[in-house]
């Protein structure tokens, strides 16, 4: 599961132990070397997809990690390129790569719960963050991206078909966030990362009442399932209306 240069076992139950920022920050000089980061042929797929509905002028990564994403905002926009993200840890190891060709690239170091920024993209990815946030903060968090939106602009991120009960996939996930909820009902402070916590009927729903209109792409890249159904889409959901609610 895991490269000769990525974390051991010890070393990912010490990360555990610990709150999710913390446990990034321990993680992050061998994050790359993980399953835990976006594969490239979801980048690839997802830069793809993206390509026909830009140019973008400005982007931003939401939970950008050691900033494999930005490698895609740099392919769709031409002004600049932006990644947050709240572990410190991971900012560095971003900084310390090679900075993709093209638009400026910022780093930022904050919360995508409190979004430094005011409407100044026209672009906001993010890759394999969901999990880290609880349904609850689900409107809360799309409310800071619709914030940081300029009109028009568009919330892009993949989203991989679940796996069906009849396989191995569905029975993993399933055991994992059934020891992340024991350790959290045990353990102080919570470590979030559920992956069974992101339902996309509901997150459409909360999308469309925070103001977006959204949209589903296939990705052809990872074929159709046994229904004919996408293995993979891209939601784009753009800013169509002021955020709705409180």
């Amino acid at each position: 599961m895991f490269s000769p240069e990525g974390p051991s076992l010890s070393e990912l139950a010490v990360q555990a132990l610990t709150s999710v920022e913390r446990g990034y920050d321990l993680l992050a000089p061998k994050f790359d070397h993980t399953p835990f980061r976006t594969p490239d042929s979801i980048l690839e797929a997802v830069t793809k997809a993206l390509t026909p509905l830009g140019p973008f002028e400005d982007g931003l990564d939401l939970c950008c990690g050691t900033g494999a994403g930005l490698d895609v905002l740099a392919q769709v926009c031409r002004t600049s390129v932006t990644g947050v993200d709240f572990s410190a840890g991971m900012l560095d190891v971003a900084r310390r790569l090679p900075p993709p060709d093209g638009p400026d690239v910022h780093w930022v170091h904050a919360d995508a719960r409190a979004l430094p920024f005011g409407p100044a993209f026209d672009l906001v990815v993010s890759f394999g963050a969901f999990g880290h946030f609880l349904p609850r903060e689900l409107p809360g968090l799309f409310g800071q991206v619709h914030s940081v939106l300029r009109p028009g602009g568009g919330f892009a991120f993949p989203v991989l078909a679940p796996p069906r009960p009849t396989g191995l996939g569905f029975w993993m996930l399933l055991g994992f966030d059934a020891v992340m909820r024991v350790r959290n009902a045990l353990w102080r402070p919570p470590f979030v990362m559920y992956y069974r916590a992101f339902r996309l009927g509901e997150v459409l729903r909360e999308l469309e009442r925070t103001g977006f209109a959204t949209e589903l792409y296939a990705l052809p890249d990872f074929g159709e399932r046994a229904d004919g159904s996408p293995r993979a889409r891209l939601v784009v959901a753009r800013k169509v209306s002021p955020r709705q609610g409180p």
